[in-house]
């Protein structure tokens, strides 16, 4: 190698250094600028997503409490409906599989069971 083509290289290595010094800070701020625009989307998309489900779940508690409002009314309405409802809770408890039935609580007037006979040959 000639001594140009050392002193060209030589040069070039020093200018690619000068470069890089001046270049590197000024990409290291960019960078971190454009971490915290993305830091800054993800928490917008966040609380989006909280704004979403929290709308879902009124949307939920409002149709329950209409359900609930419904099945009130009905039972004022019809009050042989609640009698029915605790005879099929009553029937799926004893033909159930899943638990076995340790303790059957049936609704008293002075310890003495709710029979309701009179009602039944109607």
């Amino acid at each position: 190698m000639s001594k140009s083509n050392i002193a060209l290289t030589s040069i070039a290595v020093i200018a690619g250094i000068v470069v890089i010094m001046f270049v590197w800070p000024i990409y290291t701020v960019w960078q971190q600028g454009k971490m915290g625009e993305a830091a800054l989307k993800r928490a917008g998309q966040e609380r989006q997503m909280i704004k979403e489900r929290a709308k879902a779940e009124l949307a939920a508690a409002n149709d329950t409490a209409s359900a609930i409002e419904i099945v009130g009314a009905m039972a004022k309405k019809y009050p042989e409906y609640r009698y029915q409802e605790f005879m099929n809770a009553f029937a799926d408890a004893l033909t159930s599989k899943d638990t076995p039935i340790k303790l059957i609580l049936v609704p008293t007037e002075a310890q003495m069971p709710i029979l309701l006979t009179d009602k039944a040959f109607d």
